[in-house]
């Protein structure tokens, strides 16, 4: 994590990122048809916690892109975009109480604090397949998904990816971690 304490970006680091959102808006219009980035811009330069959080998308590797608009609440929601799991969330078991319990070879960190600290939530399992629905992602790496409670007070967590031109689920331990597999956030401005 970068600036865990301060939440706030400064103006070069607010322009640099909104350059960087901008033009992969204008790259990726099949994500986000119908969007007018002047109205996502408006919106970012009003929310600047927001900001940050994309920024923490974007320093970690996760790409983030416009994927929609919640019509009721009128949010855009962000996705990470990149083609593979980010590369700065990658070895890290799914929660808190699953790296407690590793006795030995405990990753650095867990994905569920990590997002938490980052501002965004971990893509559900409906999310993972939208996003799979505007491009092919998680080829060769795999995504620590939100799990459901059941499955978790069981010991289990569930990831994603994309093979054989199909989305899996797949479960393992939730102490579990691999050098392919991270996590894929969200965010609504």
């Amino acid at each position: 994590m970068t600036q865990t304490h301060a939440r706030k970006l400064t103006a070069d680091q607010s322009e640099d990122l909104l350059n960087k959102l901008k033009n992969r808006f204008e790259k990726n219009m099949d994500r986000h048809e119908g969007l007018d980035w002047d109205q996502i811009e408006e919106k970012l330069a009003a929310n600047p916690e927001k900001l940050w959080s994309l920024h923490e998308m974007e320093h970690t590797g996760g790409e983030p892109d416009v994927v929609g608009l919640d019509k009721e609440t009128g949010e855009y929601i962000f996705y990470d975009c990149s083609k593979e799991s980010p590369k700065g969330r990658r070895s890290v078991c799914y929660d808190r109480e699953a790296l407690e319990s590793r006795k030995k070879h405990k990753p650095e960190n867990n994905a569920m604090d990590m997002a938490a600290d980052m501002g965004i939530e971990i893509l559900t399992e409906e999310q993972y397949r939208q996003l799979q629905s505007l491009g092919n992602f998680d080829m060769k790496s795999s995504s620590w998904v939100k799990t459901p409670d059941k499955i978790r007070e069981l010991g289990g967590a569930i990831f994603c990816d994309y093979r054989y031109d199909t989305v899996f689920v797949y479960h393992n331990g939730a102490e579990s971690y691999y050098a392919a597999r991270g996590f894929r956030g969200s965010l609504r401005v």
